[in-house]
């Protein structure tokens, strides 16, 4: 059951559209029950913890040369720029594109470690994210939309309200029009991005955005795009800039 103190606040936001005055961003823990609250928050009990001490253990793990990404950022990440994590997906200079946090791990994996790069989304790069994620719980998203950034983001705003599949239904439909309403036994959320990778109750196991975004699709029964196409990329700019100011919860727990 949703926490009915804050349904006041959930249906003013049901009633606003995304970037019109009166949108405010609701993580999706407030839709979640209070024992389930409870559950993400404590660790010992959240199963999205085991994802995180994978992929700190790929932290701190020697290549073949002896060299890990602990040697750069220090031991349990000291040395990660923790406000930084919550501007991704950020523009790249160097790449002249934007990239994501998965994306950037890989980068740092190949170039700087010179080890072949892993495949988008693999376990190896999901635990990763999760544990770099995790590291920055707190810090409020602020992703840019403006500059270099602008196409990119108008190109997901255009994703997101775009119909697909023999459903012919699009992100908005759920996310917006029909937020606050019941779907299969949960509540539609805002489908905000800051509890991600998010460990499902309904498949019991951790999530990338770009797999949810192939789960969506393919509820839609629209064939997805590939994990860390310009697609799924433009998407999840969008997608993260709606939540600028929420917390993040890495790893969040939902239905």
């Amino acid at each position: 059951m949703i926490r009915w103190t804050l349904l006041p606040a959930l249906l003013a936001a049901a009633a606003a559209q995304a970037w019109d005055p009166g949108f405010e961003p609701v993580s999706g823990s407030a839709f979640l029950s209070e024992e389930t609250r409870q559950m993400q928050e404590d660790e010992f009990a959240n199963p999205g913890m085991e994802t995180v001490e994978y992929g700190r253990q790929l932290f701190h793990r020697p290549d073949e040369e002896g060299h890990s990404c602990a040697d750069c950022h220090g031991a349990e990440g000291v040395r990660l720029d923790k406000r930084r994590i919550a501007t991704f997906p950020r523009y790249s200079e160097e790449q002249e594109r934007p990239v994501t946090l998965q994306e950037q791990i890989n980068i740092c994996w190949e170039e700087r470690m010179d080890n072949f790069p892993y495949v988008y989304d693999c376990r190896e790069l999901v635990g990763l994210e999760t544990y770099v994620r995790y590291l920055a719980r707190g810090e409020e998203i602020q992703v840019q939309t403006d500059g270099p950034m602008e196409p990119f983001f108008r190109e997901g705003e255009r994703l997101y309200h775009q119909r697909f599949g023999q459903l012919d239904m699009a992100c908005y439909h759920c996310h917006d029009q029909h937020r606050g309403a019941w779907l299969r036994g949960q509540i539609l959320n805002q489908g905000q991005s800051n509890g991600f990778p998010v460990y499902r109750l309904s498949t019991s196991r951790v999530t990338s955005l770009h797999r949810r975004f192939s789960e969506c699709l393919a509820s839609f029964r629209a064939e997805p795009f590939l994990p860390g196409s310009d697609e799924y990329i433009n998407l999840e700019i969008y997608v993260t800039a709606r939540g600028n100011g929420l917390k993040i919860e890495t790893p969040a727990i939902r239905e």
